[in-house]
């Protein structure tokens, strides 16, 4: 089969022919209709190998979806044909977190060596992937796999970090979405779904806050040195109850926390490196700064739920698997409208 994968530390990824997998004991065989690309993977591929976590080859998409082709020996509870979205962040499946469904939060995987697939196993651009357990399975029940398949991340990370901010987001307060990229635009259409506040999108591309207006945002901001003082004109001082941040670089975490209001919260989801000191009067009293990782198998149920009942829509740009790299370089280049995702299966 086919599959893209990073191959040579610094390197670009390479279209390569590898075997066709096979389902083992409890493993189940996808044929991948869609597979999303990620700012994450860029990240990886950037890291030093001194500090690269993962054995090369490995073949990058940690979205996926697509109809199970094969189970292995003893699985239940789907079937040959399902049409169905991989839940990413695998897990034990035994420890506290794991049995509450936030299996982003095994407390075992490094040490049994568990990793999702994409950052670790074998990913999801390539024509078959094979999945742990049927447990990481969600049926899509009608959605597009294509259009669906950017929600397993892309969808799940924002919802996650929006959920935890919910009690906060009553009448009159403010969300701010630094980023209206990949994941910032899915967010905005979250927070106008499931909370009633006001949502300020932040970028430095016209073109990006463009789409936040299109998917729902009330106001826009350019995302420079004045980007914090707009935000407190906006809220009338008071400064926005609620900042999540899809960049997380430098200035724009510095951003976040000049314009959180008191016993706000800032929600750091991007992994541009940027960190935000805390501590009594550096912050505003009673700021909540976080930095969580994907979401539960429980969220990405209700994120599918959500997007069945018209709430988010994701924005692609699809590729066939011959221009699989071609999807990397225009993400890097910032020429991604919404979310790449690839077609390994045509």
């Amino acid at each position: 089969m086919k599959a893209l994968q990073y191959r040579e530390i610094g390197a670009p990824p390479e279209l390569v022919t590898v075997p066709d997998p096979e389902p083992g004991p409890g493993q189940v065989l996808l044929k991948v209709s869609a597979a999303g690309v990620c700012h994450s993977d860029i990240a990886v591929m950037s890291w030093p190998e001194s500090e690269f976590p993962y054995r090369l080859p490995l073949t990058l998409g940690h979205e996926g979806a697509g109809t199970i082709a094969a189970l292995g020996d003893g699985v239940t509870g789907v079937a040959i044909g399902d049409s169905v979205a991989v839940y990413g962040p695998w897990g034990c499946g035994r420890c506290a977190p794991c049995a509450a469904g936030k299996e982003n939060y095994c407390v075992r995987a490094t040490e049994l060596g568990i990793f999702p697939p994409g950052l670790g196993a074998p990913g999801a651009i390539a024509e078959y992937l094979i999945v742990d357990d049927s447990r990481h399975l969600e049926p899509l029940d009608g959605l597009d796999p294509v259009r669906a398949v950017p929600l397993t991340d892309a969808g799940l990370t924002p919802y996650h970090a929006i959920k935890r901010s919910l009690p906060k987001l009553g009448p009159g307060s403010t969300a701010v979405v630094i980023g209206a990229g990949g994941l910032g635009h899915v967010a905005i259409q979250l927070l106008r779904a499931v909370s009633p506040a006001r949502v300020v999108a932040m970028d430095i591309s016209d073109d990006k806050l463009q789409l936040a207006r299109a998917v729902g945002a009330h106001e826009t901001v350019t995302s420079d040195a004045k980007a914090a003082d707009r935000v407190r004109e906006l809220t009338g001082g008071r400064g926005a109850t609620a900042v999540f941040d899809f960049v997380g670089a430098e200035p724009t975490v510095a951003t976040a926390g000049a314009c959180v209001a008191m016993e706000g919260d800032v929600t750091i989801v991007g992994i541009g490196g940027g960190t935000l000191p805390v501590g009594f009067g550096v912050m505003p009293f009673e700021v909540t700064v976080t930095a969580p990782y994907w979401g539960s198998r429980g969220e990405l149920r209700e994120v599918l739920d959500l997007a069945r009942a018209g709430a988010v829509d994701v924005h692609v740009e699809t590729f066939g698997m011959d221009e699989a790299p071609l999807a990397y370089e225009r993400l890097h280049a910032g020429k991604i409208d919404g979310r790449a995702v690839i077609l390994p299966n045509g």
